[in-house]
């Protein structure tokens, strides 16, 4: 089957583009400018604006919150703990009603580290000592407590399907839970080592600027959180952006630990109108486990680590449904996340990228993220130009994941929306 979306904005994942017309063969883009191929069923975007579909970069999702997902334009997400690692997603990477997938599996911590704190008591979550999981299935929380065991664990990690390895480096301060056990300097540096030396892509959970230094000096490739902690310095800036690492910083996440609920955009009909009551009484609410952080700081942390060259990545930390992780709902959150971006001094565009191409090129899927011809037809057109008006991007009128369009999809721009820049 041929589409031919006609007459619309075409911002390509890295600028606006001067042509009008991207034509879908297949689950690819054939075409972006030239003539409308004969036969083929056009869909008329005058007055709107055609995106690659978008990212979130920092996720723990099942398939009905990628379908979720998918309802908002986020035709990828990437799994920073969870079980969707490649043995566990075969029917999901076939499926285009939902979200596509890639995942971290387990991330290593030591035992009691983070984010064991968070289970419920008495559950236990990974084998019993000196075993194994079952062929294909991630070793459920690879618990290391020296360099020999963070490096044993990376070859399991890879069996079982992991897409790029996570390591938790997290003492719970900003939890609320200060003095769990934490990866050393040496753990960390041994299983980073490791993994880098296999060409597997390293990111760290770090919420603190002492934890994201010792990430840094490890030679880790992301960074799946921004510090809360206290405001950031020209140093802790300067060694992010020389060590090449980019950053995540899943600003509402710090937003809902510091008690800021998502009430707001809740009530923003373009979100309400997709989401259940479960979903919007979970984004109406916070975490607010760190009530003294300081979001300004944040915002300007974001800014300062732009400004340095290092890349900025859309990201949410958005869970499967759990009380306590409010604030945070799939896919409206990485709405929520572009406009937070816009608010720490990003421009539109800039913000766009850090959802579409950058995502897609850190990660390694250059079949995606932007619109340019043979790649996979994963794509958002929305009412507006967002370009210009960040929150433009929730004026949805059709989603497409591998060239197929997503059926009955909500949209359209309401008279009552934000206009937020």
């Amino acid at each position: 089957m041929t589409t031919a979306i006609t007459h619309a904005l075409v911002f390509d994942g890295e600028r606006v583009l001067d042509a009008t017309t991207v034509v879908i063969e297949g689950m690819t883009i054939a075409s972006v400018g030239g003539e409308v191929p004969a036969g083929a069923e056009i869909v008329d975007a005058a007055g709107a604006t055609l995106l690659p579909g978008l990212f979130d970069a920092h996720v723990h999702t099942n398939r009905a919150s990628l379908g979720l997902a998918l309802r908002f334009g986020v035709t990828t997400q990437l799994e920073m703990q969870g079980t969707n690692t490649r043995a566990n997603r075969t029917s999901i990477e076939d499926d285009d009603t939902v979200a596509d997938v890639r995942s971290s599996g387990f991330g290593i911590t030591p035992p009691g580290g983070h984010p064991s704190e968070l289970f419920p008591e008495g559950f236990r979550p990974g084998p019993p000592s000196g075993t194994r999981p079952p062929a294909g299935q991630p070793p459920l929380m690879p618990f290391s407590t020296t360099p020999e065991q963070a490096v044993a664990f990376i070859p399991q990690l890879l069996e079982a399907g992991s897409d790029y390895i996570k390591f938790m480096v997290d003492d719970g301060s900003v939890e609320g839970h200060p003095g769990i056990p934490m990866l050393d300097q040496a753990t960390l540096d041994a299983g980073v080592a490791e993994a880098n030396s296999r060409g597997m892509l390293t990111i760290a959970h770090a919420l603190t600027v002492d934890a994201t230094r010792m990430a840094i000096d490890a030679g880790i490739g992301g960074l799946a959180h921004l510090f809360m902690d206290r405001p950031h310095t020209p140093e802790i800036i300067e060694r992010i952006a020389a060590s090449g690492a980019f950053v995540v910083p899943c600003v509402v996440l710090n937003a809902s630990m510091m008690g800021i609920t998502g009430a707001e955009l809740a009530a923003d009909p373009r979100v309400s109108s997709r989401l259940d009551d479960a979903w919007l009484q979970t984004l109406s609410s916070s975490f607010n486990h760190y009530p003294q952080g300081n979001l300004d700081d944040v915002l300007a942390s974001v800014k300062a680590l732009h400004d340095a060259g290092v890349d900025i990545l859309v990201g949410t930390d958005t869970s499967v449904p759990v009380p306590f992780m409010g604030g945070l709902a799939h896919g409206a959150s990485v709405h929520h996340e572009l406009q937070y971006l816009v608010r720490a001094g990003l421009t539109p565009v800039e913000a766009l990228r850090a959802a579409t191409s950058t995502p897609a090129r850190r990660f390694g899927l250059h079949d995606r993220g932007r619109i340019t011809e043979g790649l996979r037809a994963d794509l958002l057109l929305v009412d507006g130009d967002p370009t210009t008006t960040i929150s433009d991007t929730l004026n949805t009128r059709a989603v497409w994941r591998r060239g197929t369009r997503l059926a009955g999809e909500t949209a359209g721009a309401s008279a009552s929306a934000p206009d937020t820049r």
